[in-house]
């Protein structure tokens, strides 16, 4: 090679290294997320309270179940930061205790409603005919049962129960990422590259798990910290009732059930505004971080 080549080499190069990287749509879809200064915030919320209700046993000064009958209904101290119940319990350890319970109803409630609703929805998308006849009433069925009503009887015949809530609102919840699933799996089986799958002899398994779940995943996703946010939502309202978390055992909802007395509610709000501020930041960050996702999926804001 000449001299005069390896200059313009060297020069071109250069020239490459200035140009700005072609993005895969990954990369552009975290970039547009990282951009979203309320979707970040949620994130960064959402993982505090993670936090906090993991290292729950670790950073709680008290048992959140000592009855104290000498400190009832205490305002904050030193000694008791958030003050205590109406039966001495020390309220910061409740919260702590209680966020263990509604994140893991709506964590696990969420992911079981998620797993169904996705494996459902593709079913009925890719095999179509009677199957997907059989899905779509299933799905039009749930849709039309109130949870509320639904959880309230089964906790008065079988009893109420943090595995029943779980198990029901999973249960009850599953269709919306059915729906979801089954839409984008009809426009994808059209696409050339299962079409292609399918011409070569890609068996319904492969073509499944290789191409149609992928696809489906980012939607889903999203609806994922919907249901987040309301499975929390109906956890609490459930145990404020009374038909869902059982005292002893603490979660959000249940501590709500001071401020069933007017007196509790103007003058004694640290027995019920922790919570309710806990539930309502939870639910936010849910909303903002799913909303977040589905702009940053958005095919149609590519910068």
């Amino acid at each position: 090679m000449s001299l005069t080549e390896t200059a313009t080499q060297v020069v071109v190069d250069e020239e490459a290294k200035r140009l700005p990287k072609e993005l895969s749509p990954d990369q552009l879809a975290r970039r547009r997320f990282y951009r979203n200064p309320t979707a970040v915030i949620g994130v960064i919320v959402l993982a505090i309270i993670v936090l906090a209700s993991v290292l729950a046993p670790l950073i709680s000064p008290y048992d959140p179940s000592a009855i104290d009958l000498e400190s009832i209904r205490q305002p904050p101290s030193p000694e008791h930061l958030l003050g205590t119940d109406s039966t001495g319990r020390d309220v910061f350890s409740r919260l702590l205790a209680g966020g263990q319970v509604s994140l893991s109803v709506g964590f696990l409630a969420a992911i079981i409603a998620v797993t169904l609703g996705t494996l459902a929805g593709v079913l009925a998308g890719w095999f179509g005919g009677i199957t997907d006849t059989v899905i779509s009433r299933i799905v039009d069925i749930m849709l039309s049962v109130p949870a509320v009503l639904v959880i309230i009887v089964l906790a008065g015949v079988i009893g109420p129960s943090v595995p029943l809530l779980i198990g029901i609102i999973a249960l009850l919840s599953w269709p919306s990422s059915a729906r979801i699933a089954r839409g984008v799996v009809l426009s994808l089986r059209e696409e050339e590259f299962v079409q292609a799958a399918r011409v070569l002899g890609s068996r319904s398994g492969y073509i499944i798990r290789r191409h149609l779940v992928p696809g489906v995943l980012p939607p889903v996703v999203v609806s994922a910290t919907i249901l987040v946010a309301e499975a929390v939502l109906l956890e609490s309202s459930l145990s404020f009732l009374g038909a869902g978390v059982q005292p002893p055992q603490s979660s959000w909802g249940n501590m709500l059930n001071e401020a069933q007395s007017l007196t509790v509610l103007s003058s004694m709000p640290w027995l019920w505004v922790p919570a309710g501020l806990l539930i309502a930041a939870t639910v936010l960050s849910a909303m903002a971080i799913g909303d977040g996702i589905r702009d940053a999926i958005d095919p149609r804001k590519n910068k």
